[in-house]
């Protein structure tokens, strides 16, 4: 058995793309909020992990943290809709990175890599700001935008892995679940 150890409706998507077959369970963890972006990633990642392992014994359990970095400045989701549009005026018209770390925990054992990807944002005026804060889509992302929704528009380009973006690093999780002898999907 797989547990995903997520709430995240796009990680679950995403999993399901692959045809992996799992269960969700959310972990109650408290995520660290301070640090460099991929130590910070790492960390939660695996904490989030581990804190589902603990109360599984001899189950796979997949753990994921997303953040989105710009300047040493690091944009998780934000709190109220006045954040989602201070972090959009931030990162609108500039390159920033996005980074996810993902760990698989079976037992005491550990695997963790991560991913990042670059995305170049156009310009948003404010008022295009304002009415995308207003649809609720950026409430619940890392840097308060979903690439694969309203805000795609305002993507000029990546460089690096769409599903890392999206929350989960589809190719860096299949290459880190065959060195860990975890089969994803069934086809």
């Amino acid at each position: 058995m797989i547990i995903l150890a997520s709430k995240s409706p796009r990680r679950r998507e995403l999993l399901k793309q692959i045809g992996c077959r799992f269960i969700c369970e959310s972990s109650d963890t408290d995520e660290v909020k301070t640090g460099a972006p991929e130590e910070l990633v790492m960390v939660n990642a695996r904490m989030k992990a581990a804190n589902i392992a603990a109360k599984h014994k001899d189950t796979w359990i997949i753990g994921a943290d997303t953040i989105v970095a710009l300047d040493n400045r690091i944009y998780g989701k934000p709190a109220d809709t006045k954040e989602a549009a201070a972090m959009l005026g931030k990162i609108a018209g500039r390159t920033h990175e996005v980074y996810t770390g993902i760990a698989l925990v079976y037992n005491d054992e550990c695997w963790q890599d991560m991913a990042v990807t670059q995305v170049e944002m156009t310009a948003m005026t404010n008022n295009e700001i304002h009415k995308y804060v207003l649809t609720g889509e950026p409430l619940d992302k890392a840097g308060a935008y979903a690439i694969q929704g309203k805000c795609a528009v305002f993507i000029k380009g990546i460089n690096g892995s769409y599903s890392n973006v999206v929350g989960l690093p589809l190719q860096k999780l299949y290459e880190l679940s065959a060195k860990a002898g975890l089969l994803l999907s069934e086809g």
